[in-house]
Protein backbone atom coordinates (compact mmCIF):
# COMPACT_ATOMS: atom_id res chain seq x y z
CA UNK A 1 0.00 0.00 0.00
CA UNK A 2 2.59 2.53 -1.11
CA UNK A 3 0.10 5.09 -2.52
CA UNK A 4 -3.27 4.13 -1.03
CA UNK A 5 -5.00 7.43 -1.80
CA UNK A 6 -4.00 7.16 -5.46
CA UNK A 7 -5.25 3.57 -5.48
CA UNK A 8 -8.56 4.65 -3.94
CA UNK A 9 -8.99 7.48 -6.43
CA UNK A 10 -8.15 5.20 -9.36
CA UNK A 11 -10.95 2.83 -8.32
CA UNK A 12 -13.51 5.50 -7.38
CA UNK A 13 -16.53 5.77 -9.66
CA UNK A 14 -18.77 8.35 -7.95
CA UNK A 15 -17.23 10.07 -4.95
CA UNK A 16 -14.10 10.70 -2.95
CA UNK A 17 -14.32 12.53 0.36
CA UNK A 18 -11.36 13.68 2.41
CA UNK A 19 -11.82 14.74 6.03
CA UNK A 20 -8.89 16.60 7.59
CA UNK A 21 -8.91 17.44 11.29
CA UNK A 22 -5.36 18.31 12.31
CA UNK A 23 -3.92 21.80 12.77
CA UNK A 24 -0.48 20.83 11.49
CA UNK A 25 0.88 18.22 9.10
CA UNK A 26 4.47 17.32 8.24
CA UNK A 27 6.01 20.33 10.00
CA UNK A 28 9.34 19.79 8.19
CA UNK A 29 7.71 20.18 4.75
CA UNK A 30 10.07 22.35 2.62
CA UNK A 31 7.12 24.12 0.96
CA UNK A 32 5.75 25.09 4.36
CA UNK A 33 9.21 26.41 5.30
CA UNK A 34 9.29 28.49 2.09
CA UNK A 35 5.81 29.84 2.85
CA UNK A 36 6.86 30.77 6.40
CA UNK A 37 9.81 32.61 4.86
CA UNK A 38 7.40 34.72 2.80
CA UNK A 39 7.07 32.81 -0.49
CA UNK A 40 3.57 32.99 -2.00
CA UNK A 41 2.17 31.66 -5.26
CA UNK A 42 -0.52 34.33 -5.47
CA UNK A 43 -3.04 31.97 -7.10
CA UNK A 44 -0.63 31.40 -10.00
CA UNK A 45 -0.81 27.68 -10.84
CA UNK A 46 2.06 28.03 -13.30
CA UNK A 47 4.43 28.78 -10.42
CA UNK A 48 3.49 25.75 -8.30
CA UNK A 49 6.26 23.25 -7.55
CA UNK A 50 6.77 20.32 -9.92
CA UNK A 51 5.32 17.75 -7.49
CA UNK A 52 1.98 19.57 -7.65
CA UNK A 53 1.44 18.47 -11.27
CA UNK A 54 1.14 14.84 -10.14
CA UNK A 55 -1.76 15.68 -7.80
CA UNK A 56 -3.38 18.05 -10.32
CA UNK A 57 -3.28 15.37 -13.00
CA UNK A 58 -4.69 12.73 -10.65
CA UNK A 59 -7.57 15.02 -9.65
CA UNK A 60 -8.24 15.91 -13.29
CA UNK A 61 -8.31 12.23 -14.32
CA UNK A 62 -10.56 11.36 -11.39
CA UNK A 63 -13.07 14.16 -11.88
CA UNK A 64 -13.12 13.57 -15.66
CA UNK A 65 -14.62 10.14 -14.88
CA UNK A 66 -17.45 11.91 -13.04
CA UNK A 67 -16.07 11.41 -9.53
CA UNK A 68 -16.96 14.28 -7.22
CA UNK A 69 -14.01 15.08 -4.93
CA UNK A 70 -14.83 16.88 -1.68
CA UNK A 71 -12.35 17.94 0.99
CA UNK A 72 -13.52 19.20 4.39
CA UNK A 73 -11.15 20.69 6.93
CA UNK A 74 -12.03 21.03 10.62
CA UNK A 75 -9.70 23.67 12.07
CA UNK A 76 -8.99 25.36 15.37
CA UNK A 77 -9.31 29.13 15.54
CA UNK A 78 -7.24 31.12 15.78
CA UNK A 79 -5.67 29.00 13.06
CA UNK A 80 -2.08 27.78 13.12
CA UNK A 81 0.51 28.96 10.61
CA UNK A 82 0.18 25.59 8.92
CA UNK A 83 -3.56 26.11 8.38
CA UNK A 84 -2.85 29.59 6.98
CA UNK A 85 -0.40 27.94 4.60
CA UNK A 86 -2.98 25.32 3.59
CA UNK A 87 -5.59 28.00 3.05
CA UNK A 88 -3.18 30.01 0.92
CA UNK A 89 -2.40 26.94 -1.22
CA UNK A 90 -5.96 25.62 -1.55
CA UNK A 91 -6.56 27.67 -4.70
CA UNK A 92 -4.61 24.92 -6.45
CA UNK A 93 -6.87 22.15 -5.08
CA UNK A 94 -9.95 24.05 -6.24
CA UNK A 95 -8.43 24.76 -9.66
CA UNK A 96 -7.63 21.06 -10.02
CA UNK A 97 -11.29 20.17 -9.47
CA UNK A 98 -11.73 19.58 -5.75
CA UNK A 99 -14.55 21.14 -3.75
CA UNK A 100 -13.14 22.40 -0.44
CA UNK A 101 -14.87 23.59 2.70
CA UNK A 102 -13.66 24.74 6.13
CA UNK A 103 -15.33 24.26 9.51
CA UNK A 104 -14.10 25.93 12.70
CA UNK A 105 -13.67 23.27 15.39
CA UNK A 106 -16.02 25.07 17.78
CA UNK A 107 -18.80 24.60 15.20
CA UNK A 108 -18.09 20.86 15.12
CA UNK A 109 -18.10 20.33 18.88
CA UNK A 110 -21.47 18.57 18.92
CA UNK A 111 -20.71 16.29 15.94
CA UNK A 112 -19.65 12.66 16.32
CA UNK A 113 -16.40 12.63 14.34
CA UNK A 114 -13.81 9.92 13.67
CA UNK A 115 -10.63 10.16 15.70
CA UNK A 116 -8.38 10.73 12.71
CA UNK A 117 -8.22 12.01 9.15
CA UNK A 118 -9.61 9.85 6.38
CA UNK A 119 -10.55 9.35 2.77
CA UNK A 120 -13.82 7.65 1.82
CA UNK A 121 -14.35 6.28 -1.68
CA UNK A 122 -17.79 5.68 -3.20
CA UNK A 123 -19.26 5.31 0.27
CA UNK A 124 -17.91 1.77 0.45
CA UNK A 125 -14.35 2.02 1.75
CA UNK A 126 -12.56 4.26 4.22
CA UNK A 127 -8.83 4.85 4.43
CA UNK A 128 -7.92 6.10 7.91
CA UNK A 129 -4.59 7.90 8.29
CA UNK A 130 -2.87 7.86 11.69
CA UNK A 131 -0.40 10.59 12.63
CA UNK A 132 2.24 11.18 15.25
CA UNK A 133 1.62 14.06 17.63
CA UNK A 134 3.96 16.16 15.48
CA UNK A 135 1.88 15.56 12.35
CA UNK A 136 3.83 12.89 10.50
CA UNK A 137 1.99 9.91 8.97
CA UNK A 138 2.69 6.74 10.97
CA UNK A 139 0.15 4.30 9.51
CA UNK A 140 -2.91 3.86 7.31
CA UNK A 141 -5.76 1.41 7.54
CA UNK A 142 -8.52 0.41 5.09
CA UNK A 143 -11.94 -0.34 6.57
CA UNK A 144 -14.95 -1.59 4.63
CA UNK A 145 -17.36 -2.76 7.34
CA UNK A 146 -20.76 -1.23 6.62
CA UNK A 147 -21.24 0.25 10.15
CA UNK A 148 -17.82 1.95 10.04
CA UNK A 149 -18.41 3.34 6.55
CA UNK A 150 -21.87 4.60 7.52
CA UNK A 151 -20.54 6.40 10.62
CA UNK A 152 -17.87 8.05 8.50
CA UNK A 153 -20.38 9.00 5.80
CA UNK A 154 -22.71 10.54 8.38
CA UNK A 155 -19.84 12.44 10.03
CA UNK A 156 -18.51 13.78 6.75
CA UNK A 157 -21.94 14.93 5.58
CA UNK A 158 -22.53 16.71 8.90
CA UNK A 159 -19.23 18.56 8.56
CA UNK A 160 -19.88 19.37 4.89
CA UNK A 161 -23.33 20.77 5.64
CA UNK A 162 -21.98 23.18 8.29
CA UNK A 163 -18.71 24.12 6.63
CA UNK A 164 -17.95 27.26 4.65
CA UNK A 165 -16.72 27.10 1.06
CA UNK A 166 -13.07 27.84 0.48
CA UNK A 167 -13.94 30.97 -1.44
CA UNK A 168 -15.85 32.37 1.54
CA UNK A 169 -13.77 31.13 4.48
CA UNK A 170 -11.36 33.64 5.98
CA UNK A 171 -8.89 32.20 8.52
CA UNK A 172 -9.08 33.86 11.92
Amino acid sequence: MKYPVREGLAKARHSAEHLEMRDIYTPDDPEFARWRAGHRYGNDRAKLPDWWATWRNLVAETTARGVVMRRARVVSEPVTDYIRYEHDMTFANVAAGELVRWLPRREAADLALPGTDLWMFDGTGVLFTYFSGAGDVVDREWRTEAPVVERVRTAFEAVWERATSHEEYKPV
